[in-house]
């Protein structure tokens, strides 16, 4: 076993695939940060809100006020080097430093493909990916036309982790015997040409719930196989065109898009790149060197383990809703990092009660004046949420003068088209809970069952 090991990390391959996927990585994340701020969210999410909620563990990182734009301006840039290969290593720490510290500023925010970006460009820190077609290559005069074998393979192992996980996770009785949440998504988009009549039909629901299934358990073998590559590219592009057509899910399609010719043969990247070289006029030939990039036998054994330990955290952290009672949907304790992709429609309210414990007066609390919409959509269904958000609301009246507060909360949820119930004991206070990794006891119990992984 460890020779069949040896060997493979002894391997060599054509470095342009690393090289196309470096470039369009750096160019999707700038159009991404100038998407972002375009459309004046940098302001709507992070300088306008007066409370934000934190992941357990980060409540340091919040937004910075005006100065968080600066944050966003060091992404973009960082991403300009990154697609040029200019200072690569540092501008991908720099990237993955300053997007996951946007991602961890406030939890509402919360998306798969957010996190995606970040182990992706944390991976992307060890990798030699401006070895070849390179502003680094052309100032060093040093060009790598081959790397290491496995410096590929561990961003397609990444792809076919998120792929595969996202098929694992829609084996459920709600997405497979009731088409849901798609059942109510879909008639909504009525109004989209050619297939807006198509969203009402039931059987296209069902349809649509099985295809999805079936193409994310299977995508990453078939762009694994030479004779499946093409087919399979060509569902990669219909289907996340499609997605971006029906849901409001950003660059995420494109990325991945772009993401999956990582599995071609570098035959396909050297025509990218003698295409790139023909715009930009780029003497691609200067880059074509035979050189090998050899790493030393320390620093592979160094980064092999590094990857080594992330990829089981990888394979490993979605499954720690294990850990847990419950129906996970419900709790959504282990939910998180774990690409659970649009599984579930969850509507809700969240009405909190301040008690003078001594004295027993109370008086409700007008959410409206802590958080905006969006938020409260956010924190009425999850209860870190809901709990961050009573202790708040301890701290701000006991910083007004109010003494022996006690926070409690009326909260219903509605999950996946069932009839909404309640959702958190109404008697316990919240204010005297403790977040912590621990299972959650004052969720009120699912009263129904989902079946699967």
């Amino acid at each position: 076993m460890n020779y069949h090991l040896n060997e493979y990390f002894k391997k060599n391959t054509e470095a342009a695939p690393l090289a196309v996927f470096r470039i369009f990585f750096g160019l999707m994340m700038l159009i991404s940060i100038i998407r972002f701020w375009g459309y004046g969210w940098i302001e709507k999410l992070y300088i306008k809100p007066t409370f934000f909620f934190s992941y357990y563990g980060f409540d340091f990182v919040k937004p910075i006020g005006v100065y968080t734009y600066l944050i966003f301006a060091l992404c973009g840039i960082s991403s300009v080097f990154i697609a040029i290969g200019y200072k690569y290593r540092i501008a991908i720490i720099i990237f993955f430093l300053s997007f996951t510290y946007i991602e961890l500023m406030d939890k509402t925010t919360y998306l798969n493909h957010y996190y995606f970006i970040s182990i992706l460009s944390f991976l992307l820190i060890f990798l030699p990916a401006n070895a070849y077609y390179s502003l680094d290559a052309k100032i060093k005069s040093t060009s790598f036309q081959k790397v290491p074998s496995w410096t590929i393979d561990a961003i397609k192992l990444l792809l076919g982790i998120v792929y595969f996980y996202a098929g694992l996770a829609k084996l459920n009785s709600d997405w497979l015997l009731k088409a849901m949440p798609l059942k109510i998504w879909l008639p909504s988009k009525y109004d989209i040409p050619l297939i807006g009549d198509l969203m009402q039909q039931e059987w296209m629901h069902y349809a649509f719930s099985y295809t999805g299934a079936i193409y994310d358990l299977t995508i990453p073998f078939l762009l694994l196989f030479r004779k499946t590559r093409v087919f399979a590219f060509v569902m990669v592009v219909v289907f996340h065109v499609l997605t971006r057509v029906l849901f409001p899910i950003g660059m995420f399609p494109y990325i991945m898009i772009v993401g999956a010719l990582i599995f071609f043969d570098h035959n396909i990247h050297h025509k990218i790149l003698q295409f790139i070289s023909k715009v930009f006029r780029i003497n691609k030939g200067y880059f074509d060197s035979n050189n090998v990039l050899n790493l030393s036998s320390t620093m592979t054994k160094i980064t092999t383990s590094v990857l080594g330990l992330f990829f089981v955290i990888q394979l490993l952290l979605p499954f720690r809703y294990l850990l847990y009672p419950g129906e996970l949907f419900w709790t959504e304790e282990g939910y998180r990092f774990s690409w659970r992709v649009m599984l579930m429609e969850k509507a809700g309210y969240a009405n909190f009660k301040i008690v003078d414990e001594a004295t027993g007066k109370r008086f409700y609390v007008d959410n409206d004046d802590f958080l905006t919409a969006f938020q409260q959509k956010q924190m009425a269904t999850q209860p870190d949420f809901i709990l961050e958000y009573a202790h708040y609301l301890k701290t701000h009246f006991e910083n007004q003068g109010h003494k022996n507060i006690q926070v409690f909360v009326e909260s219903y949820v509605a999950l996946n088209g069932r009839l909404s119930s309640q959702y958190i004991d109404p008697n316990m206070d919240l204010g005297k809970q403790k977040e912590s990794f621990k299972h959650k006891t004052w969720i009120i119990p699912f009263k129904d069952e989902i079946k699967g992984l």
